[in-house]
């Protein structure tokens, strides 16, 4: 079994039936989407029981066809529902090759190339945002994971006692918008900090955070005995797309000497664009930065690059002697990894970002962030010249908040229900949020094939849908 299940000539064999496939369905997805449902939506007893009795007498070429066709089919026009990007075949192509090579690169003999790739692609990042050569950081998996792992450098090098060693001797806490991901919060509660280790700073009608409110909340924190570790800026937040005032957050932070972080695991990648940059402007001042190359930038999930203002940071967080600095470059070892981050068996992220970065150069990545952005105003417009749908706040990227409002019935409901019928039809794939206590559908636009009439035939998809659950009342 062990011989056939490493037969070079079966796996070239099975290798391109795959590609063949997945080329007919890329080709299906730009020339014939209509043929396509963007997701054959399934209950989750049904797939279960599915793939427990499957069958593979008609060979793996049918088993991979049949989970294509149960899959969400992300390259489809119509998908517009998580925060996800579409794949550049380039991207797969490198993910499945380190995927067959398997390297793992927490340490720099067991993944050569993948190292000093990654480490490439961190040091572009940290020009492209605008930081100086004191700069550094590394890739990592997800930005829940990225976000954790700079709070903690943050509290390594702001809080009083020596948590590493010591555990907490005082309440710590971070400030943070009420929009922010929940990731954030998630974070706080791992580090041991409690509900009262996340202080939530209200936003404005656009769902930024109100960086006027920030002052009067650190001093309450202070008179309530909480050492102050972070600020976290939102760039942008996830359920509306907002982007907070980074500079203002910046100043805040450099007058009270706390750690500024960005989590910019969506919206930092505006930092590809000359036409968006400025949404960003800032982002230069952080003490660290998330972001997300899976989520805009053509590449397959995970990848995610963690900045760190100062590089000597991104050492210090892990470091299991706390007088031991890593002054000494020799010691600060850039190509071991597994010093700086919680994975020690590390993916080779790197290399996929690397192959699209480098063959198509910046010019693709600006592309993307300028098409998808601008399907977002695009959307935003259709939005406001249409009688049945109301627009939640005007779109700072390519998320948009809406709702379908041409109806006597309590909003949320209808709102959810469309959702979920959209859901059951397959021929757009969506989601929603909850905005100050209403629900909102929500699409993110991160396939640069999707077209404005795409746009227009979604907001005719869902009233038709609202019709059959309610009479419309609004012309």
């Amino acid at each position: 079994m062990i011989e056939k299940a490493f037969n070079p000539e079966d796996f070239k064999a099975t290798g391109y039936e795959l590609i063949d496939t997945l080329s007919e369905y890329l080709a299906t997805t730009q020339q014939n989407p209509d043929k396509l449902l963007v997701n054959d939506y399934q209950t989750p007893e049904k797939q279960r029981e599915k793939w427990e009795n499957y069958d593979f007498a008609n060979g793996l070429s049918e088993y991979f066809k049949e989970f294509l066709r149960d899959s969400i089919h992300i390259h489809h026009p119509r998908y517009m529902g998580h925060q996800i990007s579409t794949t550049a075949p380039i991207a797969a192509l490198a993910a499945m090759m380190s995927d067959f090579l398997n390297n793992g690169m927490g340490i720099y003999e067991m993944g050569q190339s993948s190292v000093a790739m990654e480490h490439l692609v961190v040091q572009r990042l940290t020009q492209k945002m605008g930081f100086d050569d004191k700069a550094g950081g590394f890739l990592t998996s997800g930005g829940t994971l990225a976000n954790l792992t700079a709070l903690l450098a943050a509290r390594r090098k702001q809080a009083t006692a020596n948590v590493w060693q010591e555990g907490n001797q005082q309440p710590l806490a971070l400030m943070v918008s009420e929009q922010a991901h929940y990731c954030v919060e998630r974070a706080v509660k791992i580090m041991g900090w409690g509900d009262a280790g996340i202080i939530k700073i209200p936003v404005d009608e656009q769902f930024c955070l109100r960086t006027d409110l920030l002052q009067s909340y650190y001093e309450q924190a202070i008179a309530q005995g909480k050492e102050v570790v972070a600020v976290v800026g939102s760039a942008c937040s996830t359920a509306t797309g907002s982007y907070d005032n980074l500079e203002a957050i910046a100043d805040f932070c450099g007058q009270h000497n706390v750690w500024f972080h960005v989590d910019g695991a969506h919206g930092a990648s505006a930092v590809f664009s000359d036409k968006h940059r400025h949404k960003v402007q800032g982002i230069n001042r952080a003490d660290s930065v998330v972001m997300d190359f899976h989520k805009t930038l053509l590449v397959p999930a995970l990848a995610t690059g963690l900045v760190f203002k100062d590089v000597n940071d991104s050492y210090n967080t892990f470091a299991q002697n706390a007088h031991y600095l890593w002054n000494d470059d020799e010691e600060q070892e850039w190509f071991n990894f597994a010093k700086r981050t919680f994975e020690t068996t590390k993916f080779p992220m790197g290399f996929k970002i690397f192959t699209v970065w480098s063959y198509y150069g910046d010019a693709l990545l600006e592309e993307m962030i300028d098409t998808i952005y601008d399907l977002g105003d695009t959307f935003a417009q259709l939005l406001q010249q249409h009688p049945s749908f109301e627009l939640a706040t005007p779109p700072a990227c390519n998320i948009v908040c809406f709702r379908y409002t041409a109806t006597q019935e309590d909003l949320s409901k209808i709102n959810s229900l469309i959702r979920q019928q959209v859901l059951a039809e397959g021929k757009f794939y969506i989601v929603q949020a909850l905005l100050n206590g209403e629900t909102y559908l929500r699409v993110t636009l991160a396939n640069p094939a999707t077209t404005a009439q795409d746009l227009e035939d979604l907001l005719e998809h869902i009233v038709q849908i609202a019709q059959r659950q309610v009479p419309a009342t609004k012309v």
